[in-house]
């Protein structure tokens, strides 16, 4: 059973503390207060410290892309538009798991904290796994460059997660430029210089693709419903890697 099936009103929400709990206690008191038929009165199932991590990264995803919405003052038709895209494109959430993350976005988009709230309890609960805090990263500016074009409130915002994260200005570009479709993005998504050896290319890649399976980075607090989006990072990695063997090939 996953940690959404073990939530009963906010006593989970309360458990996690910081902002992202209160954001917790609110939005998932509020849905079960609407559909109260998970558990019977009296049931309260705890979450294991993996469970935890899951429910700390799916809170925060959404209450962060939130924040990202309102970048600019205000939330418009197409900022939530491409939120809903990715819950259901790229997620492919449950009508269960959609209504949660839906409740949290709502919430969270009129809560007193801060983006940079939501991003420090973030880094916190995962700064030993530079994975998931580049997951993270890779999910706001998805999101953000739906629509193909990257705000400079949003810039700001996403910038200032990856200093929170510790993951510097170069990730950050190397990001960016995967989604701005750059001509060396194979190389930025390994992490490498084009003129990187094949030594090296070969060893970043084999580094990557043990760092990056989906299993390993379930293991690690990533939440079920986040599995898929796992999987194609996966492939992104396999699918750079062999462009660069490909295009590196005597002819």
């Amino acid at each position: 059973m996953s940690w959404i099936g073990k939530i009963v009103g906010g006593t989970i929400g309360l458990a996690l503390g910081g902002p992202l709990g209160a954001i917790a206690g609110a939005a998932f008191g509020h849905f079960f207060d609407k559909s109260n038929q998970l558990y019977l009165e009296g049931d309260r199932p705890s979450l294991s410290p993996i469970e935890g991590a899951q429910m700390t990264f799916f809170v925060a995803t959404f209450s962060m892309l939130a924040k990202l919405a309102r970048a600019d003052g205000q939330v418009t038709r197409e900022e939530v538009a491409a939120v809903e895209g990715f819950m259901q494109n790229e997620l492919r959430l449950s009508l269960q798991s959609r209504q949660m993350a839906s409740r949290i976005f709502e919430t969270a988009l009129n809560a007193p904290d801060s983006f940079e709230d939501y991003a420090r309890q973030f880094d916190a609960a995962f700064h030993g796994n530079p994975q998931l805090l580049e997951f993270m990263l890779d999910i706001l500016m998805r999101v953000a460059m739906a629509d193909g074009h990257l705000s400079s409130e949003e810039e700001k915002l996403i910038r200032r997660a990856a200093a929170i994260f510790g993951l510097g200005e170069q990730r950050f570009n190397d990001i960016r430029s995967h989604f701005s479709g750059a001509d060396d993005g194979a190389y930025r998504v390994l992490g490498l210089d084009p003129l990187a050896s094949d030594e090296e290319v070969k060893h970043r890649y084999r580094t990557l693709v043990k760092e990056y399976h989906p299993d390993r980075i379930a293991a690690k607090g990533l939440p079920e419903e986040f599995t898929r989006f796992a999987q194609d990072k996966f492939r992104e990695i396999q699918t750079a890697y062999e462009s660069i063997s490909k295009a590196r090939r005597p002819s």
